[in-house]
């Protein structure tokens, strides 16, 4: 038997930044995100050893424990450590760990890692987990357990799936989901570029500087962050009318207002392809995630949106090929000898045919 769950990355479109504490315990954040079809995976495989072999497949990485032992929290892979203290697992088995995009790439993916292995751990001990209960564990496990700093809405985008306008009040997060015409959906898609900088960043050593100048009572930082809330709302609006050259235009405003946040967000690279992404006919756009490099999502109108792409090509930007995703996370079983034959016979018109499949 092999559990698996795959869970989607997402990108933000706006008031990042306002789901952190402790501006969102102070003042009610707001986040407008959707997810896309690019996964994390997990796939548990249970056995009868007393071993836990965790194979990390993006950084070619092996680690493994004794069921009984007490793991140490060390720098290595220390999401999965705090997961599987979380969901009590102490049976020997095999934990395959894969996602389409790198970690620091700006898409959430270190969160959505954790939301995909606590939905398969889930599934293996049935234990039945609604999607806000899901989604504040994996909020434990990365924010609490393990003391990474961050906000909210990475792992309740992982775990709902689609386009969603998230409230937070401390920790009593309210997801919105958002009915969005088919129309306006694909025309959103048509018209967005998401291009990788060729950086990752650690988006706590950003997201620290952000808390140290709100808790210092930055007047700058804080009227910026009030802004990305409102912009956030507008945003919203302007969506959900169809309104998306409006909607571009925003992401421009709450990127400007994003940099006023923390000098770490953005850099010399990132401005220099952002403005020639904007003099090539772009409206608007935001560097996903925390800032510092990762992922840059650029709204263009339809009739320059390939002049965008070729400028932003010839700037060293890499193009990502992509599509949104309006499910969550999801997790299946896989009988792995249902289907294994030594012989499979196959009669047609033509006649009887085997196919030796013991070799």
């Amino acid at each position: 038997m092999i559990i698996r769950s795959k869970a989607p990355l997402r990108i933000s479109f706006g008031g990042g930044g306002t789901d952190v504490s402790p501006y969102c315990d102070d003042h009610i954040g707001v986040v407008l995100n959707s997810t896309i079809n690019k996964y994390a995976y997990c796939s548990i495989v249970p056995n009868d050893t007393n071993e836990i072999v965790v194979n990390s497949l993006d950084f070619d990485m092996t680690v493994k424990y004794n069921c009984s032992e007490n793991l140490v929290y060390n720098g290595k892979l220390d999401l999965v450590k705090a997961a599987l203290k979380k969901m009590n697992i102490t049976q020997g088995c095999e934990v395959y760990l894969q996602c389409d995009a790198p970690a620091g790439s700006g898409l959430g993916t270190s969160s959505t890692v954790v939301v995909a292995l606590l939905s398969a751990m889930a599934r293996w001990k049935g234990i039945i987990l609604d999607q806000y209960a899901l989604a504040h564990i994996a909020y434990e496990v990365e924010r609490k357990d393990l003391g990474i700093s961050g906000g909210y809405q990475d792992q309740f985008a992982a775990t709902f799936g689609g386009f969603n306008f998230m409230e937070i009040n401390g920790d009593d997060i309210v997801v919105n989901p958002l009915k969005i015409r088919k129309d306006i959906i694909n025309e959103l898609q048509y018209n967005v570029l998401l291009c990788y900088t060729g950086n990752i960043h650690i988006s706590a050593n950003i997201i620290n500087d952000q808390v140290n100048n709100y808790e210092n009572k930055d007047v700058e930082v804080i009227s910026a962050m009030h802004e990305i809330k409102a912009l956030a709302y507008a945003m919203k609006k302007e969506l959900l009318r169809g309104n998306l050259n409006n909607f571009g235009m925003l992401l421009n405003y709450g990127w400007e207002c994003k940099k006023k946040m923390s000098n770490k967000i953005s850099n010399s690279q990132i401005d220099k392809l952002y403005k020639e992404a904007l003099e090539a006919g772009a409206l608007g756009g935001k560097l996903l995630g925390a800032g510092g490099g990762g992922y840059l999502l650029v709204y263009c109108p339809y009739n320059k949106k390939h002049m965008v792409a070729e400028r932003l090509e010839e700037l060293g930007g890499q193009l990502m090929d992509w599509n949104f995703d309006l499910r969550g996370v999801q997790n299946w079983v896989v009988d792995d000898k249902r289907w294994v034959y030594d012989e499979i016979a196959i009669t047609t018109t033509e006649g009887n045919f085997k196919f030796d499949l013991s070799k």
